[in-house]
């Protein structure tokens, strides 16, 4: 087995569970600003806005789309049928938004063991493409920021993973050796494409069970529990 100095872990659904979060996130918001005033449940709104959303993160991702770009149409979209189309307002929403975002703290199953195991054997940083004003805040409400030793983010190495510069920027950062260094995720496009492409080994977090494309990752997870196995 190599022997690993340096692991990067992707934040969002690898160790957060941010599609729980953001969901209750947005709930919250369908009550307070009244949205059902227009959609007949929260679920057709959320059915409307998820794959949206999602698509935007995609176009991000491959930088065919600016942070601003996305952080705006992603909402609205969903509130023009109510008449909030004005910029400033969506600008307003998508604050909230990400402000409530920071007070969510539930993590996946065995974040916290996973953490608590590496800690002190490893070098561990956060790379995500995560905005700045949130990732922190939202490590810190979960617990988990004391386990790591840094944050890089996309906005800092002006590139989103999956391109390879942001790796290259995270090995530069940190003093990585690529052949000691580990990518830890669950976007098999954003991190274990990209790592790959990097020369840097992955851990693909699969618990959905989905087939990989093109190649396969150095190893494959359903559960946090096995990456000690790994490492």
């Amino acid at each position: 087995m190599k022997p690993y100095k340096n692991l990067f872990i992707d934040l969002d659904d690898t160790l957060l569970d941010t599609a729980q979060n953001n969901r209750e996130c947005l709930e919250e918001m369908y009550a307070d600003y009244h949205w059902d005033r227009y959609y007949a449940s929260f679920e057709a709104f959320y059915s409307i806005y998820m794959p949206h959303n999602l698509d935007l993160w995609a176009q991000y991702r491959n930088g065919e789309i600016d942070r601003n770009t996305l952080i705006v149409e992603r909402f609205r979209y969903v509130l023009s049928p109510l008449g909030i189309e004005d910029k400033r307002d969506v600008l307003a929403v998508n604050r909230n938004f990400l402000r409530r975002t920071t007070y969510k703290k539930r993590t996946l199953p065995g974040a916290h063991e996973l953490m608590e195991y590496l800690h002190g054997h490893y070098r561990t940083f956060i790379l995500s493409n995560g905005f700045r004003e949130v990732q922190s805040r939202k490590l810190a409400s979960a617990g988990l920021a004391p386990y790591f030793d840094g944050i890089i983010l996309s906005e800092d190495a002006a590139s989103n993973k999956p391109n390879r510069r942001i790796f290259h920027h995270a090995l530069t950062t940190t003093n990585s050796r690529r052949v000691e260094s580990l990518m830890i995720g669950d976007s098999w496009d954003a991190d274990i494409v990209g790592a790959h492409n990097a020369n840097i080994d992955q851990i693909w977090f699969n618990p959905s069970g989905l087939e990989p494309k093109d190649f396969t990752p150095t190893y494959t997870v359903a559960s946090l529990d096995e990456i000690r196995d790994i490492l």
